[in-house]
C-alpha cells in the first residue's frame, strides 16, 4: 500500500457492487477481506474488560466459551483507581492478549456517561463523569494501540440504558449533550486518536446516532477531527442508505448482502454520491491495512493475572464503619442466591 491517493485510485476500480459489500461484515466477528489489494481481513473482538474471543460461534452474548484470557476489572472498578497510567497498562495487556489471538480491533473500552441505576452495562462504563472517563479512556486507547491493535471506545453517544435499547431516544438539549455526553468522547479522540469509534443502538433526539450526519459527520470528523472507521454495534444500523451518507463506514456483523442492493440503487438512482460510498470504502481498507500482521509475542498470563489484580485493588474503596454507616458490628450478615456461590464478578456479555 501507498499513499492514500494511489489506495482510493485502486478502490475505485472495483465494481460499485464490490465496494458496497466491502461496507459490510464478512462474518460475525470479522471484515470482508480485499484480495483485489491483498488486504486480509480483519477480526473485531469484545471487549473492554478481557479479550473475549469466539473463533468457532456467533454468540455475542458471551453465553458459551471463549478462548480463555485474563479477566481485567471492570471500567466502574477501574475508574475508581482515578490513575490514567494504570488505565494504560491495561490497555496495553489487552492489546497483547488481542495480538496473541488474531484479533484488529478490541471493542473498547466503554465511555457512556451513567444516567441511571437501571443501565445494564453501567459496569462496562467508567463514571457518572465525563472529565473523567475521557482522561481514562485516553489511557487505555493508548496503551492498546501502543501494540497495533485498533481499540473502539464505545457507544457513541448517549447510550443511557439497555431495556428498548434499539427504540430508546435520548431527548437532551445542546448544552448537556456537549458537556456530558459528548465531552468524554472529545477527550478521547482528540488525545488519542483511536482508529475506530462504534455508534450506539439508540437515538438522540429523534435521529438514529448510526443515521446522524450532525453526530458523524459534523461532530466527530469535522469538529474533532476523527480520521478513523465508524463501526456500527453489532445489528445496530437502522437505515443503510443514510448510514453510509451520515458516516458509518462499516456495517457489523455480516448482513449477507441484506443491504447492500438498497445503497448501490440509491448510488445508480442519484440520492448516494458515489464518492461517498468510495470514502467508505477507503476506510474500511485503511484500517485492514494498519492492522498487526505476523507472529504476536507470547502473552505473559502470570504478569497480566497480577496486574488485574493490582489494578482490582487500586479500584476498591473501602468504607470504614466508624459509627457513620447504619451497621451494627454485631450483626451477622446473609448472603443468599447462586451469585453467593458463584458470584458474578464481572458483569455480564462483553
Amino acid at each position: 500500500m501507498t499513499d492514500q491517493r494511489t489506495l482510493r485510485e485502486r478502490l475505485a476500480e472495483l465494481p460499485l457492487g464490490r465496494q458496497v459489500a466491502l461496507l459490510s461484515g464478512g462474518s460475525f466477528w470479522g471484515s470482508e477481506a480485499i484480495p483485489e489489494l491483498d488486504l486480509a481481513a480483519v477480526t473485531l473482538t469484545d471487549g473492554p474488560h478481557g479479550v473475549r474471543r469466539q473463533p468457532d460461534g456467533a454468540d455475542h452474548l458471551g453465553i458459551g466459551g471463549s478462548v480463555p484470557a485474563t479477566c481485567f476489572p471492570t471500567a466502574s472498578c477501574l475508574a475508581s483507581s482515578w490513575d490514567p497510567e494504570l488505565l494504560h497498562e491495561v490497555g496495553a495487556a489487552l492489546g497483547h492478549e488481542a495480538l496473541a489471538g488474531g484479533v484488529g480491533v478490541l471493542l473498547g473500552p466503554g465511555m457512556n456517561i451513567k444516567r441511571h441505576p437501571g443501565g445494564g452495562r453501567n459496569f462496562e462504563y467508567f463514571s457518572e463523569d465525563p472529565l473523567l472517563s475521557g482522561r481514562l479512556a485516553t489511557g487505555m486507547i493508548r496503551g492498546i494501540q501502543s501494540t497495533g491493535v485498533a481499540a473502539c471506545p464505545k457507544h457513541f453517544v448517549a447510550n443511557n440504558l439497555e431495556s428498548y435499547r434499539m427504540v430508546s431516544d435520548s431527548v437532551v438539549d445542546e448544552r448537556t449533550l456537549r458537556e456530558l455526553y459528548l465531552r468524554g468522547f472529545e477527550i478521547a479522540v482528540r488525545e488519542a486518536r483511536p482508529r475506530t469509534i462504534m455508534t450506539a443502538y439508540n437515538l438522540v433526539n429523534g435521529e438514529y446516532v448510526a443515521d446522524s450526519h450532525r453526530l458523524l459527520q459534523g461532530v466527530l470528523r469535522d469538529e474533532w477531527g476523527f480520521d478513523g472507521l465508524v463501526v456500527t454495534d453489532w445489528g445496530g444500523i437502522n437505515d443503510r442508505v443514510a448510514g453510509v451518507r451520515a458516516g458509518v463506514d462499516l456495517e457489523m456483523p455480516s448482513s449477507g448482502g441484506a443491504h447492500d442492493d438498497a445503497v448501490v440503487d440509491a448510488v445508480e438512482s442519484g440520492d448516494l454520491d458515489a464518492e461517498t460510498v468510495l470514502e467508505r470504502v477507503e476506510a474500511v481498507a485503511r484500517l485492514l491495512g494498519e492492522s498487526p500482521a505476523g507472529p504476536a509475542l507470547p502473552v505473559d498470563e502470570v504478569g497480566h493475572h497480577r496486574l488485574a489484580r493490582r489494578a482490582a485493588a487500586a479500584g476498591t474503596v473501602l468504607l470504614a464503619n466508624d459509627g457513620i454507616l447504619p451497621l451494627d458490628a454485631s450483626l451477622d450478615v446473609a448472603i443468599i442466591g447462586g451469585f453467593a456461590a458463584e458470584p458474578r464478578y464481572q458483569g455480564a456479555g462483553s
